[in-house]
């Protein structure tokens, strides 16, 4: 499709969504769907709803965040669960404002900028449609032209609620446009638009002395005061603040505790009574969920102010801290860069990796539980095993600190460090190594870090060079094997064949000669030796394994060479180490012979075309293996 032909569509739709008709008409639509006149708390809510629910081991994932927010999923269902859902049924928090507090470039901008977005896009569908009084500044609900008195009956007969009084502007038009005839008022759809300033509002702070309270609440229009005749009428003022558009909507508060005071004077009514004071008018009703971010450093001055204590218990807070699971955190910085125009220099596997590892290890800290260090915690969050350690102790360590991922190092820095290495001359592609570099050259650079943090840095890019070093190791020694699931598989299946003998105390027979023999000790004890499985411990291990299989038959599941996570593991080691004087001979030898060469081509192809490298990126991959396995 033509990029005309895609902005022709877009306008038709956008026409055939306008819709204009009396109020009259408009109540024949909430007949038919009460819905159409839900508060924007709800509609906030439903808009998330929509994309989505995911119910994974008694958690809720909403799908909405998934392209966007990575690592961050019980903050968002916090999120969601206690304060959009609750506030969409018209509980108290809805009176509330949700404050996201949070590290700086953890994803608070994100997620408010996703719900605006979401919001307009969501107001775009059936589900979410917004209809208002045609030319009120507010887009008010036209409901609000219903007097208080007859409200308790229209509620009853729609399935509606009515909150909320009519505009100074629209109350003046409804009297001389109108003559008092409600039924006639004309009503239109309107679509959420931040750009176009309908339903969302946005309030960054500035100079207190150059910022105006009119940015919030609108202002006097002084070149028609001589035609009205008084600053109190309506059509003498322009509704065109932040709080007056963001009706309906959403009204973002930027960086909201730099806010000077008397800004924030004017949340405190429109919190708990959903009105603010403009002017000289009565107050003034809007429907707007309120949301405003800022960092842990403010938010702590900021209730430690007595005189903040009436807005302090207007909000609620939503810790939003940084992601510890390494592998959502590949997935910020490949998001990231796939922005940028640097597409063109290749990002060798695992590079984003180590920088993940590196910037995990800076966010966690040090657990109680006994034998727990902050790798094997950095593992367990990931959604790894770790051998002694089951599910309850990683919910302990998860419950061990409340403020564990409100410090460390951000993606922004990393971001700056990974740029830094890209923007080099004349490069083909970088790796693990240039970034971890990157990432150490840049700490003398970074002012906010001690000296005692740059050496506890510096040690964690030596862990995540480390566990490089294994990944590249098992990459290399892993695309050696020619046929390495076979040859998995047929190790495997001869452990099992040996360890149900040994267990049932049986012999097993030779496949060849059909002569009976005692299990294998060596092979058995060779494999389990390579995660480490003890003389005294081999029984246990065995028998843990036949119990699985029989689990996996009765649930008629088929236990294979992944069932077992450990015993995975060993299989792989196992296989590695019998292959490793041979990686070690190829990939070292300055003039490889036609034999050795044939290998090292072989291993090339099957690194560019099973696991993401280039032809460049495969050569230094082997040639900084070899180093590192002649050591």
């Amino acid at each position: 499709m033509s990029l005309f032909k895609k902005i022709a569509d877009h306008r038709t739709e956008t026409e055939r969504l306008a819709w204009v008709g009396s109020f009259a008409e408009y109540v024949e639509k909430l007949r038919e769907n009460p819905r159409l006149a839900m508060t924007a708390h709800a509609r906030v809510y439903e808009m998330i709803a929509s994309q989505g629910i995911t119910e994974e081991n008694g958690r809720r994932r909403y799908n909405f965040f998934d392209k966007e927010i990575f690592g961050l999923d019980s903050a968002v269902e916090k999120l969601v669960e206690e304060y959009f859902h609750s506030a969409a049924r018209r509980l108290e928090v809805r009176k509330r404002i949700l404050l996201l507090m949070g590290p700086v470039s953890g994803g608070k901008s994100t997620l408010v900028t996703m719900l605006k977005r979401g919001l307009e896009q969501f107001s775009r569908t059936d589900a979410g449609a917004v209809y208002a009084i045609q030319g009120c500044p507010m887009h008010e609900e036209p409901l609000h032209l219903i007097p208080h008195e007859l409200r308790p009956e229209v509620e009853k007969e729609l399935g509606v609620k009515i909150e909320g009084n009519l505009c100074p502007s629209c109350q003046i038009r409804l009297r001389d446009e109108y003559h008092g005839r409600i039924e006639d008022v004309l009503v239109e759809r309107v679509l959420i638009s931040e750009d176009n300033r309908v339903g969302i509002g946005t309030f960054s702070p500035s100079d207190p002395k150059s910022q105006d309270i009119a940015d919030l609440t609108g202002s006097i229009d002084f070149s028609t005061i001589t035609q009205f005749g008084s600053e109190s009428d309506p059509r003498a003022y322009r509704f065109d603040g932040e709080l007056n558009k963001a009706n309906r909507g959403i009204m973002e508060f930027q960086e909201m505790l730099k806010c000077d005071e008397k800004f924030l004077w004017n949340l405190l009514s429109l919190t708990q009574e959903g009105n603010f004071k403009a002017g000289r008018f009565a107050l003034i009703s809007a429907d707007e969920l309120i949301i405003a971010h800022t960092n842990e450093s403010e938010y702590k001055s900021f209730i430690a102010n007595k005189k903040n204590e009436a807005l302090q218990s207007r909000m609620i807070v939503m810790p939003i801290p940084y992601n510890l699971k390494v592998s959502e955190e590949e997935k910020i910085y490949s998001k990231l860069i796939q922005q940028s125009d640097m597409k063109h220099v290749h990002i060798a596997p695992h590079s984003f990796r180590a920088a993940a590892i590196f910037s995990i290890l800076t966010r966690l800290k040090e657990s109680k539980k006994q034998g727990m260090d902050l790798v094997k915690k950095m593992r367990m969050y990931d959604g790894e095993e770790v051998e002694g350690y089951k599910e309850a102790d990683l919910k302990e360590m998860q419950n061990e600190y409340l403020e564990e991922g409100m410090s460390g190092i951000d993606p922004r820095y990393v971001i700056n460090r990974i740029s830094s290495a890209l923007i080099r001359h004349d490069l083909e592609f970088i790796n693990a190594l240039d970034v971890l570099r990157a990432l150490k050259d840049g700490l003398d650079q970074h002012p906010s870090i001690t000296k005692e943090e740059r050496e506890r840095y510096l040690n964690f890019i030596s862990i995540a060079r480390k566990e490089y070093d294994e990944l590249a190791k098992k990459e290399v020694q892993k695309a050696f094997v020619y046929s390495f699931d076979e040859s998995a598989k047929t190790l495997f299946n001869n452990y099992l064949d040996n360890i149900e003998a040994y267990c049932n105390w049986a012999k097993i027979k030779d496949p060849l000669t059909g002569e009976e023999m005692d299990p294998d000790e060596r092979l058995m004890r060779s494999i389990e030796e390579q995660i480490g499985i003890s003389e005294n411990a081999k029984k246990a291990f065995r028998e843990e394994i036949l119990i699985r299989m029989s689990s996996y038959s009765r649930k008629n599941r088929r236990f294979d060479y992944s069932s077992h996570e450990r015993l995975r593991e060993a299989i792989e080691k196992k296989l590695f180490a019998d292959l490793k004087d041979i990686v070690k001979i190829t990939t070292s030898t300055k003039t490889p012979d036609g034999n050795q060469l044939k290998r090292i081509n072989e291993v090339i192809k099957r690194l560019v075309e099973e696991h993401g490298y280039t032809t460049a990126s495969a050569n230094e991959l082997l040639r900084y293996v070899g180093s590192l396995l002649n050591r």
